[in-house]
């Protein structure tokens, strides 16, 4: 190859490795901007926080052009999403599941000083150590902060059935993956959680110790996807996380027919103590025509006794709108991941479609507002009805009174 072509290759290869890297540096620089209307309860923002363009461009390519001459991406990003979220050295740090174009997904550091805007993510991604049993795929951690002085990420750890005829390569078991950590950079892998239940999802490490052990928000389930007849989100004790195990689950918040959780529930990031109980952020799911629709809902639990609901608000807290609504698994909303400053504001770290990452803020004055004053869903639509038309008469009582 003549010294030209070398040169003319050369010329284009820088030329597009200068484009990639100012194309990603307009991305974390670009500031976020709150959406005009609200509901009041809290507040989205135009761009996602997180998505596959937010990668750094050597995680992707070879940046030597005597191996890659054409700048290709030799090992891409598919999408981004279900972040666990936690304040670490006055920083908001989101441990995001990155999926690869392999399918394979990762877990991965990504810090910002705002919270809102300027995320960009660590040099590596998460080394996390492996079982005895390697997992296949782990994927949507929860991060707590817990007053032993560890911080565990909860996630799933996804196997292949061994069970399953020959020829199933689909059928999977779904386990609770536990790891622990003090700076998100080095983990230390603890043994799975063990449960009477066949299925472990969703588990979600309560902050405090309950009764002197550890407690755990679980979703029992019978398959892989399928609740079966796993009743909703789940509470057990365990008395250590080195060989974490629950002898008995009950279940804190169950499903219920015609509402946005009749086909499966599970406990969203770790919840927030308040003065009036801990704030809860879960998702619901249910099947449409259309498919399945995951939605986010709130309850409070009691401040002493956090198994014990005390405010159910009805209905879904945040669904998704316009481009949420589209992307690998259409017209889904996911959150594991929740910061709360000690000012008070609330960060609350979702996904849509499990393709991307947003946040909403919020305070925790505004959930605690929605919690204790939302109604709860009565399940019949006679119900309903008069429950609104409680409300219509009390404002058009208002509105009259003040002509």
């Amino acid at each position: 190859m003549s010294s030209d072509v070398i040169n003319s290759k050369k010329n284009n290869f820088d030329k597009r490795l200068k484009m990639l890297r100012e194309d990603y540096q307009r991305l974390i620089d670009r500031k976020n901007e709150v959406l005009e209307k609200d509901n009041g309860v809290y507040k989205r923002y135009q761009y996602p926080v997180l998505t596959d363009e937010h990668i750094p461009i050597f995680w992707k390519y070879d940046l030597n052009f005597e191996t890659n001459p054409y700048m290709m991406e030799r090992m891409g990003v598919n999408c981004v999403f279900n972040p666990g979220a936690i304040e670490l050295n006055n920083k908001i740090c989101l441990v995001a599941r990155v999926e690869g174009n392999d399918r394979k997904s990762f877990f991965a550091v990504a810090e910002s000083e705002s919270g809102i805007d300027g995320f960009h993510f660590l040099d590596y991604p998460v080394r996390m150590p492996e079982t005895d049993d390697p997992d296949t795929n782990i994927y949507d951690m929860r991060l707590t902060k817990h007053e032993d002085g560890w911080i565990y990420g909860f996630f799933c750890s996804e196997r292949k059935d061994k069970a399953a005829p020959a020829g199933d390569l689909s059928s999977a078991i779904a386990a609770c993956g536990i790891a622990r950590t003090k700076d998100l950079i080095t983990w230390e892998r603890m043994d799975d959680l063990i449960t009477p239940s066949p299925q472990q999802r969703n588990v979600v490490l309560h902050p405090e110790f309950v009764q002197g052990k550890y407690a755990l928000y679980t979703r029992p389930q019978d398959g892989f996807i399928d609740a079966g007849s796993g009743g909703g989100i789940g509470w057990g004790l365990s008395d250590s996380m080195e060989h974490a195990k629950i002898e008995e689950e009950q279940i804190v918040d169950d499903r219920q027919y015609h509402t946005i959780k009749e086909l499966k529930n599970g406990q969203g990031p770790t919840p927030i103590r308040t003065a009036k109980g801990w704030l809860h952020i879960a998702h619901g799911v249910r099947n449409t025509a259309a498919g399945l629709r995951y939605v986010l809902y709130a309850f409070l639990s009691d401040l002493d006794e956090p198994w014990k609901v005390t405010h159910r608000p009805g209905g879904f807290f945040m669904a998704p709108k316009g481009e949420e609504r589209i992307g690998d698994v259409s017209n889904v909303l996911f959150s594991n991941g929740m910061v709360a400053k000690e000012n008070g504001e609330v960060f609350l770290y979702y996904a849509s479609s499990d393709t991307r990452c947003h946040v909403a803020t919020t305070t925790v004055d505004q959930l605690l507002d929605y919690v204790l004053n939302t109604p709860e869903d009565p399940l019949f639509t006679k119900a309903c009805v008069e429950q609104r038309s409680e409300l219509i008469k009390r404002n058009l009582d208002l509105i009259r009174g003040e002509r």
